[in-house]
């Protein structure tokens, strides 16, 4: 997210409106039409795959899928590098998720298309925070926002772009987690640099009456080095019904999704629940970045 200025996210979740009633099927769109978006993901995806499938499809595009590792030539020892040579061949256009930091920006040296990061290691997931922008934008507000940001904020890159994004417009940050997963210093420190507002508290209960937004993750069992560390913290904050009852009426729960435990179902049928609205606003979002990127939009 560092390479777009605020300018150009706006410009991104502007085209994405226009573009939201083509993603609701109200609409038809060819823009697309004889082009082909292949999907490299190399670890497990259901929102983000998906979602960029159905934006291409929606578009008129056509859609080439990696599919399972473990039916690709990767299980022949083929390194990256050579899988984004072979793959720009077919395509007009990569998606690209994968386990290893850095991994999507050394596979834009190798490939000769345009090549969009659809989540790499614990660092970045870039168009996740396109549509957590869009939703906050579309369900509350980006100006003026105060936001929590809650359970696991070591690993999640999700929270990790989302802090630089939400910084350009000046929101006020609550970090809630064990002192396990707190934040990374280095983007506390970047942003209290940048006179960004930010509070680190390990209780939901102390801030849930003074913010817009609460932007809940799952603690993360895959990536935790020792499996006794996950099985400490795994529980140590829930969002439920009975939580909610303190909060603001027009506040809105986030989660990147998939949940585990950590958002009680018994938050669903209430009116903070935004999840998944959240997942749906992926179409607009993908269809949006996928378009600009091929260039069919300018």
């Amino acid at each position: 997210m560092k390479d777009f200025s605020r300018e150009e996210i706006d410009y991104v979740l502007d085209t994405a409106e226009k573009l939201e009633p083509v993603a609701r099927g109200e609409k038809r769109s060819r823009l697309l039409d004889g082009k082909i978006v292949s999907l490299l993901f190399f670890e497990p995806s259901t929102r983000t795959r998906l979602s960029f499938e159905v934006a291409a499809r929606r578009l008129g595009g056509q859609v080439l899928n990696l599919g399972s590792v473990e039916a690709s030539s990767v299980m022949k020892g083929e390194n990256l590098a050579d899988t984004i040579r072979v793959i720009s061949k077919y395509s007009d256009l990569i998606v690209l998720r994968h386990p290893l930091d850095g991994s999507a920006r050394m596979a834009a040296e190798f490939t000769s298309v345009p090549l969009i990061n659809g989540g790499d290691g614990s660092i970045n997931h870039p168009t996740q925070t396109f549509l957590d922008l869009y939703t906050i934008r579309r369900e509350s507000h980006l100006e003026g926002l105060k936001i929590a940001m809650a359970g696991d904020l070591k690993y999640g890159r999700t929270v990790h772009s989302l802090c630089h994004a939400l910084s350009l417009y000046g929101a006020e940050m609550t970090f809630v987690s064990p002192p396990e997963l707190r934040m990374p210093s280095e983007i506390v420190r970047v942003l209290r640099k940048q006179n960004i507002r930010v509070k680190e508290t390990e209780s939901l209960e102390e801030i849930i009456g003074d913010i817009d937004v609460l932007y809940m993750t799952r603690v993360q069992k895959e990536r935790f080095p020792d499996p006794v560390e996950y099985e400490k913290v795994k529980n140590k904050l829930k969002v439920t019904g009975d939580l909610l009852k303190a909060a603001a009426p027009g506040l809105k729960v986030l989660h990147p999704l998939p949940r585990v435990n950590e958002i009680s179902p018994d938050v669903d049928e209430t009116p903070h629940a935004c999840y998944f609205e959240q997942a749906f606003y992926g179409v607009p979002i993908r269809m949006a970045l996928l378009a600009l990127t091929i260039g069919v939009i300018e």
